[in-house]
This record gives structure tokens, C-alpha cells and sequence, in this order.
């Protein structure tokens, strides 16, 4: 067997294809009415950028309960991990090395990453891919958008477009681990063929990998279209509701030899318990030929909290408010049991507002963005073997609240110097205000009072050889402020900035698409992971000075005959300190150049696809990670192994004459070949000086976050 998977890796690493099966030309696709609330923020294929789009068509096969960024792992430079292990639940997503959080996500041109901690947490809203039309991947920094920067990548979707006739779609999956997956779909089609309603109703459970690791998640999503003329008018409320049991923390690797499964935390109600709800309103309207506007307003209230049993813990965390346990002897121990909740409160408000100009030469955008954002964070403690003697059930023992402010405008142009010659230019100023009051959940009182003033510039040429082939060029900037909780670790934490220079080759003709990009992303004060993790389970960042990451990424997608398609991708990278101070047995110890975390040098995926009648295709899906440090001082004990899964995916369409539109049959096995495989985790180091009187030595720890093994998924569509 092993043999075997060698092989396939060794027909993965000399296959350059990718799974994109982008639509549009040389010349730009013609614009959907629905994509006008995206365009500002969006680039052509012509664009001087690296960038993926993916189409409903695409996501739908797969569309099994896995949350959108395991739906994306085949794309170039990306990899997706899961904490419960089988991709329901907390998921997240790395492009070209660099985590959630430095990824910009938007919805409908809507920020999704959470103001304060920047996290992307697609678990707030279960099976949001069975909404979306289409969405582009950026990598690199990209053209400007809305919300924070873009350090490695963004992720813009555009939710489920106008449908002209009424439909109604019932879908169902079912698969190992209890995961199950219902979904409810309608539209009305267009009505006095203006108005158009849609909605959706969802409900995943599943068991998890890990033991305990269950999510039990709902979500809801409803859309109001009108388009009348040169109006066009889209409101949207959805969102979701998710309980998840705490699988945040991994296991040792001790643990992992005894049972991969296993989860150490016992208390039954050790869960995660948040909703989200996002309110959008968009406004289009065609003035001219050549001028256009666009509105968009937003509202998200997410509320929620994680709850946590405490075995002897110190009383003085609690401020009071529970009393000690007492011994035999009758001597106060300093310490109780408890349970206790930590709140999270907010809401997010964003404005935006663009004009665009087109003519035969030049395509021209002025957008701006301002958004706000107020959350409060407070602990409870709901149960104590004994409350203080002024307390009771419920009292906060910490308080604190966060405000930001983002204030940005860009304009950018693309101008055709001349029939071959393109010029891309993109400028931004983005102001990021900050305030904390009250206290953390270690009763640290947290005073931030910052504000950063950023100014990003952008640009690029493309030069077209012909209808077929391209090459372009670009540079881009990008500032992105520290986190709440970069600031909770390092008060004095600096912002990071980034110069990304792209270089790269677009060829297109006769059923064969390939794509070869290039870069080098040049940071000064980058936000690396570190390794370690919080008390909640949150990465800790560090500023790491000099750093850069080099790479080539090449993708090609190619029709063998009329039966089979083979898609690939590969990336080759460096990515680098240029050195790194950090604590060791007891001094300041110089690491010198090491690797970034988290950030693979070798990475490829392979999707080869066999259609032997219209309607049905069978896939096999291979990805290959190569060696991943958890930390940045290159030592052994944070060491991922390099892994290679492979998946399999079938999709049937039936189109019946009567009754059902369609009929939908699919599965999904993923790792077919029982890989065991860990994607994701921790290290830190911490500072013994009991084991040898008088010296300091220091050690290390790591946590991991083993992933499924051989599983699969079923799933019946039915289309009315």
C-alpha cells in the first residue's frame, strides 16, 4: 500500500494542473446582474494578480457538511485543517503559509473577519457554501478591498444570484461519525419579473473525529432581490447558531501513540456556544453607458460564549467572588472547583459605497468603507463548591470592551496603453482606530488607545501576446494593524507591512489552461504564528522583524478526450526569518535565519476526473503537504511530518420527466488510503529550574490535531 501512495504522489508532483475551470477569456466574462455588488473588489483574468475562481458548479459535488475551507483545499497553495478531524466544526485554511488571519474575507463585499481578533469562523455559518454563486481566492496581497489587509490571500464571495423560475431543493447527506447534513433550499423565481425571494435552512450534526469533538450547528439564510431597468436592489439576513464540544486543544503526542482519537477534557458541557446574525442591504444603480453606483450597508451581532469546567483552580482569578476550598485541618487551600463562562458580545456595523467608470480604454473605481465595531468580553461563574460571601450565581468576575474604527477609500484603473499593453493602478488610504477598557480574563486591566494610518499602493501591467497568451507583472503594499489578542501577549506589538511583487504567465487555447506565477513577499514586523496557543484556544502571534517568502506556484487544467480531465497544481517556496531572538535556558539565544511557521516548502495537488456520460463524473483528488515547523526556531519537537491523502468523489445527475427538475445522487471517501496524518498544531516553551537547582533549563511541548482516517459521505438532492 505504501508503495502505491508513493507512486500516485510521484504522478501528483509531475502533474501541473489546476481545479479551477474558470469561464472567462482574455476579454473578461460578461457580467452577471448580481456580480455588480463584487466588481469593485474583484479582478478579471487579464488582472495583474494571482487569483482562483470558483463556481457554484465546482463547490456542489462536495457540498456534504465540510465546512467552505476544506471544500478549498485543492487550490493552489492552501492548507486546510480541522480540529475535530473530519472538516465539520472549527476549520481553517493557510495560503502560501499565512493563517485565517491574515486572510481578508469578504461576503458580497462585506468584511467576515471578526474586527478585534481578525479569525474567519466559518463554524458561525453551517453550510454557507449551499448559498454562494461564486467566489474568487487572491493570493498575495491582491487589489484593495474592504476590511482588514490581506497578508496571504483573500476570499471574496458573492452569495446565491437572481433566479429567473422557481425551484425548491431538498438535500440530505449522511456519513461517518453520525455527520449528517439537511438542507432546504427555495426560490421564487422572478416575480412581475422584478422581484425575486430565496432562502435556506440547514441543519449538520456530526459525532467528530476526536471523541466528543460533536458539532451541533444550524443556520438560516434568506435573500430579497429586485432588478428593474438599470436598478438593482439585494437585502439579505442569514446566519447560524452553533454549539461545538472543545476539541481546541489538541493532543500530545503521547496521547496520540495510546489512542489518536482520544479527547482529554471529560466535563460534558466543555462547549463552545455562539450565534451570528449578518444583515446586508445592497443598492446598484446604472446612471449611464458609462457610470455606475453602489451601496452597501451591513449589521452583524454575534453573541455567545465557552464554557469551561476548572478543577482547583486559584481563587484569585476570580476576584472574590468564589471562596477556597478547605481542608481537613480546616486550612483554606487557595483553590476551588468550578464551572465558568467567558461572553463574547458585539456588533459590527459596515457602509460602503463605490462609482465605477467604463469606457473602450479605461475601467475606473472610487470606493470607500467605514465600519465600527463595539465587544464585550465578560466572564461568569455559573457553579462553585462555594460562592465569596457577597456573590452569587452569574457575577462577573472580569469585564472589559473593545471598540474599533476602519476608515478606508481606493481608487483603481486598468488603462490599455495600447492593444497589447495593459496598466493596472490601485491606491489606498486606511485609517484603524482602537480603544480597550476593563479587564482581561486574567484581571489584567487592558488599556489600548491606538490609531494607524496606512497608505497601499498598487501596481501592475499585463502584456497579451495574443488571444491566448498573457504576461503580467506587479507590486503591491499591505499594512494590517495587530489583533486584540497580539495585543494581549505583547502591549507594545507592532503592525506589520508587506511589499508583494508578482510575476507571472497566463496561456489559454484549445481546452488547455496553464497558469505560472511567481512572487516574493517581502515583510518588515510580520504577525508569525508562534506556535503557542491562549487560554481559548487562539493562536499567539509575534512580530518576527525581517522575513520574506519566495515561490513559484504553477496550475494547469487539460482535456484528455471527451472522458477525462486532469487538474493540478503545484507550489515550490521558501519562506524565512531572517533571524530570530527568542528565550532560551534562561538567556536571549540568536536562532539566525529559520523557517516561517506553518509554511510548507512543497506542496501539489492532483484532480483527475472521468465523465463517462453527461452527468456523471467520478474524481480522484490527491494533495500532498510537505514538512511544516510549528514554530520558528526550527526545533525538532515542533516538526510536522509531510503527508500525501488522497479523496474520492462521485456525482450523478438524473433528470426525470415528472415530479423532480433532477435528482442528485453524490459521495465522498475521504483519505482513501487510511492515512494517519496530522495537518495543525502547537508548540511553547517554558523555562524548568526545579530539575537541576540553580540552572534554567528549557523545554518544549507540543499539541496536535490528528485528522480522519478512511470516512466517507453520501448525499441525495432533490430538485423541484
Amino acid at each position: 500500500m505504501k508503495n502505491n501512495i508513493y507512486f500516485l504522489s510521484l504522478i501528483t508532483t509531475l502533474s501541473l494542473f489546476s481545479q479551477e475551470k474558470i469561464k472567462d477569456t482574455l476579454q473578461g466574462t460578461k457580467q452577471n446582474l448580481d456580480e455588480v455588488v463584487v466588481q469593485s473588489i474583484r479582478v478579471k483574468y487579464s488582472a495583474p494578480f494571482s487569483h482562483s475562481n470558483i463556481s457554484k458548479e465546482e463547490l456542489s459535488s462536495k457540498n456534504l457538511g465540510q465546512d467552505l475551507p476544506i471544500l478549498l483545499s485543492f487550490l493552489p497553495s492552501v492548507v486546510t485543517t480541522s480540529d475535530a478531524g473530519a472538516g465539520v466544526g472549527y476549520t481553517g485554511i493557510r495560503i502560501r503559509g499565512v493563517s485565517a488571519q491574515s486572510t481578508n474575507i469578504t461576503i458580497n463585499g462585506i468584511p467576515f473577519n471578526d474586527p478585534e481578533s481578525h479569525g474567519t469562523y466559518w463554524v458561525n455559518l453551517p453550510d454557507f457554501t449551499s448559498s454562494i454563486e461564486s467566489l474568487q481566492v487572491q493570493r498575495g496581497v491582491g487589489t484593495s478591498t474592504n476590511g482588514s489587509g490581506a497578508f496571504g490571500a483573500s476570499i471574496n464571495i458573492l452569495t446565491d444570484a437572481i433566479s429567473e423560475n422557481p425551484y425548491a431543493e431538498i438535500s440530505n447527506s449522511a456519513g461517518s461519525y453520525n455527520t449528517t447534513k439537511h438542507t432546504v433550499k427555495f426560490g421564487t423565481g422572478k416575480l412581475n419579473k422584478v422581484f425575486e425571494l430565496s432562502g435556506r435552512l440547514s441543519k449538520i450534526d456530526s459525532d467528530g473525529y476526536i471523541d466528543r469533538a460533536f458539532s451541533d450547528l444550524k443556520s438560516y439564510f434568506l435573500q430579497g432581490s429586485y432588478a428593474q431597468g438599470n436598478t438593482f436592489i439585494k437585502a439579505l439576513v442569514f446566519g447560524g447558531h452553533e454549539k461545538t464540544y472543545q476539541s481546541w486543544y489538541g493532543v500530545s503526542k503521547e496521547q496520540i501513540l495510546e489512542n489518536r482519537r482520544q479527547n482529554p477534557y471529560t466535563y460534558e458541557n466543555e462547549i463552545d456556544n455562539y450565534k451570528q446574525d449578518h444583515y446586508q442591504f445592497h443598492w446598484n444603480e446604472k446612471l449611464n453607458q458609462s457610470w455606475s453606483t453602489n451601496i452597501g450597508l451591513n449589521y452583524t451581532y454575534g453573541r455567545g460564549y465557552f464554557e469551561q469546567f476548572r478543577n482547583d483552580d486559584s481563587i484569585e482569578t476570580y476576584g472574590g467572588i468564589v471562596d477556597s476550598d478547605i481542608d481537613e485541618n480546616g486550612i483554606k487551600l487557595g483553590t476551588t472547583d468550578l464551572i465558568r463562562r467567558r461572553w463574547l458580545d458585539n456588533n459590527f456595523y459596515v457602509l460602503n459605497a463605490s462609482t465605477n467608470y467604463q469606457s473602450s480604454k479605461l475601467n475606473m473605481t472610487f470606493s470607500s468603507s467605514y465600519s465600527t465595531y463595539s465587544g464585550d468580553h465578560f466572564g461568569e461563574v455559573i457553579w462553585a463548591r462555594q460562592f465569596g460571601e457577597n456573590s452569587s450565581i452569574r457575577d462577573q468576575y472580569y469585564k472589559g470592551n473593545g471598540r474599533k474604527t476602519d476608515f478606508s477609500v481606493f481608487v483603481k484603473a486598468s488603462y490599455f496603453l495600447n492593444k497589447k499593453l495593459e496598466f493596472y493602478g490601485d491606491l489606498q488610504l486606511r485609517n484603524v482606530g482602537y480603544k480597550t477598557k476593563g479587564f482581561t480574563s486574567d484581571l489584567v486591566n487592558m488599556i489600548i488607545d491606538e490609531s494607524y494610518s496606512f497608505f497601499n499602493p498598487k501596481f501592475g501591467l499585463s502584456y497579451k501576446f495574443d488571444t491566448s497568451s498573457i504576461l503580467y507583472g506587479s507590486y503591491s503594499r499591505a499594512n494590517r494593524e495587530p489583533s486584540r489578542s497580539d495585543f494581549e501577549s505583547n502591549p507594545k506589538i507592532k503592525p506589520e507591512q508587506l511589499n508583494d511583487f508578482e510575476f507571472g504567465w497566463r496561456y489559454r487555447k484549445n481546452g488547455l489552461k496553464f497558469n505560472l506565477n511567481s512572487y516574493f513577499m517581502q515583510y518588515n514586523e510580520q504577525l508569525v504564528l508562534t506556535g503557542a496557543l491562549d487560554d481559548v484556544g487562539s493562536p499567539i502571534r509575534a512580530n518576527s522583524g525581517s522575513s520574506y517568502r519566495i515561490g513559484i506556484e504553477a496550475d494547469l487544467n487539460v482535456k484528455l478526450s471527451n472522458f477525462f480531465t486532469i487538474n493540478s497544481n503545484m507550489t515550490i517556496s521558501s519562506n524565512k526569518n531572517k533571524q530570530i531572538l527568542s528565550p532560551k535556558d534562561g538567556k536571549i539565544f540568536d536562532f539566525g535565519k529559520t523557517n516561517i511557521s506553518f509554511s510548507p516548502e512543497f506542496m501539489t495537488s492532483n484532480t483527475i476526473v472521468f465523465s463517462p456520460k453527461d452527468n456523471f463524473n467520478l474524481s480522484l483528488l490527491s494533495k500532498h503537504v510537505g514538512v511544516q515547523y510549528m514554530g520558528n526556531t526550527d526545533a525538532l519537537n515542533s516538526k510536522l511530518d509531510s503527508y500525501f491523502v488522497n479523496d474520492f468523489n462521485v456525482s450523478y445527475e438524473i433528470n426525470p420527466n415528472r415530479i423532480f427538475k433532477a435528482i442528485v445522487i453524490s459521495g465522498l471517501i475521504n483519505n482513501i488510503f487510511d492515512v494517519e496524518y496530522i495537518s495543525n498544531g502547537y508548540y511553547y516553551t517554558y523555562d524548568d529550574s526545579w530539575s537541576v537547582p540553580g540552572q534554567v533549563k528549557t523545554l518544549d511541548g507540543a499539541g496536535y490535531y490528528p485528522q480522519a482516517t478512511r470516512n466517507f459521505l453520501l448525499g441525495l438532492t432533490l430538485k423541484f
